[in-house]
């Protein structure tokens, strides 16, 4: 199972990089699988340590694949990394066994330590679809415009029927992100 997450890890000048991640667990360790080249990939390889923040805020996820990386952090518990100050709870992790790959390297990571801070309600459908528009703004490169259209029409349902004001914000953030990138985008028979 993949599990959409917030992983902070630790820059080479000590600040913090922000980035949403699908993790797997297997059995107690968390498997981080950063595509090449990113932050995240270098700074695990490098400072062996990062923090998997449990958030219901999808305005995290959105802000993060739209340029907003300003969300109060505060420090964690036993590892050099710093964690969202606002997160449901957060998991402490140690790199373990490295796994090499040309596009995926693989992070096999044991907890250290592991916090609650505060309860988990439940999503309701907006969240939903706000974390699945995300997941195609990441993606955006890749897919064709025609199934992120199509996809984006499915999931606006469940925004305007369930949402509430940070589901609003962090869809109306994505939904520019993929017009912005629309208008800078090269027509793929132009491109072939």
């Amino acid at each position: 199972m993949i599990r959409e997450i917030i992983i902070t890890s630790r820059n080479p000048d000590g600040t913090t990089q922000i980035a949403p991640m699908g993790v797997r667990q297997d059995g107690a360790h968390y498997v981080l699988a950063p595509f090449r080249p990113s932050r995240t990939l270098d700074n695990l390889t490098r400072e062996r340590h990062a923090v998997v923040n449990f958030t219901d805020d999808v305005c995290v996820f959105a802000g993060c694949l739209t340029g907003r990386y300003d969300w109060p952090l505060c420090a964690a518990t036993r590892v050099p990394v710093q964690r969202l100050q606002e997160s449901l709870g957060h998991a402490e992790l140690e790199v373990k066994e490295f796994e090499d790959d040309v596009q995926r390297p693989r992070f096999l990571c044991a907890v250290v330590h592991q916090e609650t801070h505060a309860p988990f309600t439940g999503f309701n459908r907006a969240q939903a679809a706000v974390l699945e528009a995300a997941i195609l703004v990441s993606r955006l490169h890749m897919l064709p415009a025609e199934k992120i259209q199509g996809e984006l029409e499915y999931l606006r349902v469940a925004v305007e029927k369930t949402a509430g004001e940070r589901e609003r914000l962090a869809w109306s953030w994505l939904e520019a992100r993929i017009v912005e990138f629309g208008s800078t985008a090269v027509p793929r028979s132009a491109a072939s």
